[in-house]
């Protein structure tokens, strides 16, 4: 079996991988563009900020599984994986301190200029009384937009500075705000109106695209701290640029909107550049991050070379569409399966899902299945009056 890892990860990745069997072909400097043309007898695709698109993944015949190392996964075209029966799984909090530090370092430096005052040191000119102008961040109040692991690891650094969080998520309330020691905000609005600050921690979904917009930031405070290290697409580039125009707004930024997807590439919005505090989406870059990531990436090949079910799959139907459970215990013989599906399907029954539990001894096993449809009862019949089967049991899912 063959695993193309198609950005930079830790050489203990490979080791790892081999280790498992498995053939490893690195190839860390494909774009998006490159790899549809190399994905041909490739079983698994790793990849961190290579875009996996729809043309990659139906050229992949024999992909069974794409592994994002890093936590989002909205780099991946999840519906035609989906369409074609390919796991995705991700490396969801591995690189949560990383991106924490970097934010509350994105923080400080928007707020004391550091950038600015570097690259004035570094063209000669020595600037005291313009880079000695700052608020300072004790006692100021940091809204993070997003309360999920970074979000929380980023109000315990914020809490370590004594400044005050408020915090907001769909799925936050004010009593669970409250265990956690940090204000409620009822809305994004809110949070931008009482910051002082705000950093960004939202997955990127259709939902959550621009949601730091002109309303947003319209709210916030003149000359309030932006942070965003998330995904670029949650902030309108246009009504941000506007916004530090004229409002005064600082902001420090580790991704954004239309990035380039390559590690060496031209970047083409240096307007926005010159207007803010910039890293280059290397929030999960740290060496304690890589190590974490390079371990839950063998995990995952791990487990699924052991189970055929990757461990942290994305993409997996919520809710299944089958209105029936049907469970057959049955002895553990050749054929007695087989027989059972042969009468579904000759019924036009179809599998949703099926699992077969084997019982110690190996000497009987229960099968469930998840079915699309009920089977008559003359079927049904013909599985009890097996006596191989020990019993038949159906029930309507609710």
């Amino acid at each position: 079996m063959k695993v193309l890892i198609a950005d930079k990860l830790s050489s203990e990745t490979v080791s790892a991988l081999e280790e498992l069997g498995l053939q490893v072909d690195v190839q860390p400097d494909l774009s998006a563009e490159d790899l549809p043309g190399v994905i041909a007898g490739t079983h698994i695709l790793v990849v961190r900020s290579t875009k996996v698109t729809a043309a990659t993944i139906e050229a992949g015949e024999d992909l069974s599984l794409v592994i994002r190392a890093g936590a989002g996964v909205n780099t991946i075209d999840l519906a035609t994986a989906s369409a074609r029966g390919v796991y995705v799984a991700n490396c969801p909090g591995k690189n949560t301190a990383a991106v924490a530090e970097l934010a509350i370092g994105l923080l400080i430096a928007a707020d004391r200029r550091i950038c600015e005052g570097t690259l004035s040191l570094r063209d000669g000119s020595w600037k005291k009384k313009e880079f000695g102008k700052a608020r300072g961040l004790k006692g100021r109040t940091l809204g993070i937009l997003g309360f999920g692991a970074i979000g929380r690891a980023v109000a315990q650094r914020a809490l370590g500075l004594d400044m005050d969080v408020l915090a907001w998520s769909r799925s936050l309330t004010p009593e669970v705000a409250e265990e956690l020691g940090v204000g409620y905000a009822d809305s994004p609005e809110v949070l931008a109106k009482e910051s002082d600050a705000v950093s960004v921690h939202l997955a990127m979904t259709p939902d959550t695209k621009h949601k730091v917009n002109k309303a947003f930031l319209d709210a916030m405070k003149p000359g309030a701290i932006l942070i965003n290290t998330s995904r670029g697409e949650l902030v309108d580039t246009d009504a941000l640029k506007a916004a530090i125009a004229e409002k005064n707004l600082r902001v420090g930024l580790d991704v954004y909107e239309n990035e380039p997807t390559a590690g060496m590439a031209d970047f083409d919005q240096t307007d926005l550049a010159a207007m803010v505090t910039g890293t280059h989406h290397i929030g999960a870059s740290t060496d304690q991050a890589a190590e974490a990531i390079a371990q839950e990436v063998v995990r995952i090949v791990d487990v699924f070379l052991k189970t055929g079910h990757p461990a942290g799959t994305v993409n997996l139907c919520k809710r299944s569409p089958a209105t029936h459970s049907l469970v057959v215990r049955h002895l553990n013989k050749v054929g007695i399966l087989a027989g059972v599906l042969t009468g579904l399907r000759e019924e036009g029954i179809n599998v949703e899902e099926v699992e077969n539990t084997i019982f110690e001894g190996a000497k009987a096993a229960c099968c469930a299945m998840l079915l699309d449809q009920a089977p008559t009862d003359a079927l049904l019949a013909s599985f009890r009056n097996n006596p191989d089967v020990l019993h038949v049991m159906l029930n309507k899912q609710e």
